[in-house]
């Protein structure tokens, strides 16, 4: 063979073999650590700011937040119930932190799920969930997509429930804009979850780390998410005086930094937003089914308004409620309530002891508040009634969400201790001042 063929099929495999690297490298790593974000009026749909939005990331724990859509809606059809026990899978006593550690074999019930997802991003609580509603983590990521599909997310794919790494689970910024506006408009109720600092689980008090939701004012979700190939993300929602917006970052170099970023992006978007809703539709439509395990709110769920709770003000019983929330003691504090302004949505007598769980600046947000907590104490407390009310703060109106009806002080006491054991603010109100 002459030495010209023998470079020339030298040269030829050379060339072959840094194709099939090429390749291999593609396939390997379809998303970088990029950044990127994207910032949407809620209210009309008109993109605010957005920089490399379709470029393909990895979604990190902000996947969770499908994870929960599945879940939500698993619920409102009646396939589970949110204090139904479910068997932790190996695959999700596998998985690393961060976990609330659940072994194999033990069971958690829905509830626990979903907040161990919102306040702790349970990687274990989002497996466990998974593969209890798709019956493996493929078939549940298969799932997962199809939803996505269904949401418009056209470039998102996912492979596990968690966020965990994989390769080829990827999203884009504009696509997890879409996602936080379907939780909002689909799972209005439960959106108000992800407000929640806090939870109680099994004796011990799980904190959340949206640290940019507890300090801006008007944020009330929804999710972070961070992994070595993802970066730090963020997706947060607005409602600042009927303002509207939905913000995504992606591939913060650091949580402060990616917390600056957004909180600089929405101080410039906000005053941009409509406060008028635009009837067009935003997200497309998953076909929710809406049978509810709990009553729904009053109003239809493309209606209500983000609930943006009261304990971020400086309402003297919103500031009560948070007080009673970080606390692990079981005392609960008994304070008399300011004369109420006009307006309160009660019909029939008040009893003189109540308990207040909330104060939101959305009348809506406060009724699906009271409807989720009605459903924990409903059993032992049948002749409670839950009701909103108007309070002036400072300039602003916000709307207590209260129940009254108990008896007397101590069964008002032992209705509140049962809501802070499921993890919700409360305090009890001498209503006679």
């Amino acid at each position: 063979m002459s030495g010209t063929i023998k470079r020339g099929m030298a040269g030829a495999w050379v060339f072959a073999l840094a194709f099939f690297c090429a390749i291999l490298s593609l396939q390997a790593s379809p998303a970088q650590a990029g950044y990127a974000h994207f910032i949407m009026d809620a209210n009309t749909g008109k993109v605010l700011a957005a920089q490399n939005a379709d470029v393909l990331n990895h979604p990190a724990s902000l996947t969770k937040m499908m994870t929960l859509y599945m879940t939500f809606e698993a619920l409102h059809a009646g396939r589970i119930r949110w204090d139904q026990k479910i068997r932790m899978s190996r695959n999700g006593a596998a998985v690393i932190p961060s976990k609330l550690y659940v072994r194999e074999g033990q069971t958690f019930t829905v509830r626990e799920a979903v907040y161990g997802m919102i306040v702790k991003s349970a990687n274990d609580m989002a497996e466990g969930m998974g593969d209890h509603l798709g019956g493996s983590e493929a078939q549940f990521a298969q799932m997962m997509t199809r939803k996505a599909r269904q949401l418009g997310m056209t470039k998102t794919v996912f492979r596990n429930a968690s966020g965990l790494p994989s390769k080829s689970q990827v999203t884009t910024a504009r696509d997890m804009a879409k996602l936080g506006l379907a939780l909002q408009r689909d799972f209005p109720k439960e959106y108000g979850l992800f407000a929640m600092e806090s939870f109680s689980f099994r004796g011990k008090r799980i904190r959340g780390h949206n640290n940019l939701m507890y300090r801006y004012q008007g944020m009330d979700g929804i999710k972070t998410g961070y992994t070595n190939a993802s970066g730090f993300n963020l997706v947060s929602a607005i409602n600042h005086n009927g303002r509207r917006v939905v913000g995504v970052v992606l591939g913060g170099k650091t949580a402060r930094s990616r917390d600056a970023q957004m909180a600089a992006l929405l101080d410039k978007a906000i005053p941009q937003a409509s406060r008028s809703r635009n009837t067009e539709q935003l997200v497309a439509s998953a076909n929710v089914s809406r049978t509810f395990d709990v009553p729904p709110a009053a109003v239809p769920p493309a209606a209500v308004p983000l609930p943006m709770f009261a304990e971020r003000r400086a309402d003297p019983i919103a500031m009560q409620i948070a007080t009673a929330n970080s606390q692990m003691a079981d005392m609960i504090q008994v304070s008399a309530i300011p004369k109420p302004a006009p307006a309160a949505q009660m019909t029939g007598q008040r009893s003189r002891w109540e308990v207040q769980i909330a104060a939101t600046d959305s009348e809506a947000a406060a009724r699906s508040l009271l409807a989720n907590a009605r459903s924990n104490i409903a059993g032992s407390y049948s002749g409670i009634a839950p009701y909103t009310e108007a309070v002036q703060s400072g300039s602003a109106t916000l709307y207590r969400a209260r129940f009254t009806g108990f008896e007397d002080q101590s069964s008002a006491v032992s209705a509140c201790k049962e809501l802070k054991a499921q993890s919700y603010a409360c305090v009890v109100m001498n209503s006679e001042g």
